[in-house]
């Protein structure tokens, strides 16, 4: 993918060694240094090396505001390779015959907040999902924190609105889960607060038309609870399929 240029950011891939170590500082400083940890570590696993690493830099600056990695999968027979395979029984995925994309550790600089920031991750995303021919991106979504309470409202929306079908349905692998489709409700959620509590990597998925599984894996390293999520790119509403379409020209 060629590089993608809005206003004052630049979206391109990751080429070196040290463009790798920069996004995997990144990482660190959005996943782990929040909880008092040094600035100065890397976040890093095997499946770097596997992914494509996207930047984004504030081209004024040239800091590094925002990355996210991608592994583009065949079909469904790939899903093993992923990263939420470790997570999560994807078995339901693997008569999925076309082209997915799972995408991971999406982040932005913490000490940023202009949504142009996002508009130009997207932006890449989209162009990488209508070069490649993907039908589906997946990936796990974070919510900050492992006890359930601090998410019972989101959770309750997701449990009322956004489930998967069932013919993709994960199933659980992980050995500590939070089965929130099973949760006894509450009352109604409140859809305001209830998006607001959700991670901003997955209302975008939802607004797309997304779904999750019907549990939480609890990540005591990471302090975080995740549900897979996917997007089948054909359900994408029309009207923002255009607009993700636009960005990414």
């Amino acid at each position: 993918m060629q590089s993608l240029r809005k206003g004052r950011y630049l979206a391109r891939l990751a080429r070196t060694p040290d463009d790798l170590r920069a996004a995997q500082r990144l990482r660190w400083l959005c996943f782990v240094a929040r909880d008092g940890a040094s600035a100065e570590g890397l976040d890093a696993d095997g499946l770097d090396a596997a992914c494509r690493h996207m930047l984004v830099e504030d081209t004024s600056t040239g800091r590094l505001v925002c990355c996210f990695r991608f592994l583009p999968l065949m079909d469904g027979g790939d899903i093993a390779r992923s990263y939420s395979a470790q997570f999560y029984d994807l078995s339901a995925l693997g008569s999925f015959d076309a082209p997915l994309l799972e995408v991971g550790r999406f982040c932005v600089h913490p000490g940023t907040q202009d949504p142009d920031i996002i508009r130009t991750a997207w932006a890449a995303l989209s162009r990488i999902v209508e070069d490649g021919g993907v039908r589906m991106l997946f990936g796990c979504s974070s919510f900050m924190g492992t006890e359930p309470a601090l998410h019972a409202e989101a959770f309750a929306m997701l449990r009322a609105r956004h489930l998967a079908p069932r013919h993709w349905l994960p199933r659980v692998k992980a050995p500590n889960v939070f089965r929130f489709a099973r949760a006894r409700p509450s009352g109604r959620p409140d859809p305001k607060r209830a998006m607001a509590a959700m991670p901003p990597l997955l209302r975008s998925y939802l607004a797309m038309g997304g779904w999750v599984s019907d549990h939480a894996v609890v990540d005591p390293v990471l302090r975080t609870m995740h549900v897979f999520t996917g997007v089948e790119v054909g359900a994408i509403p029309p009207a923002r399929r255009r607009l993700l379409q636009r960005a990414a020209s």
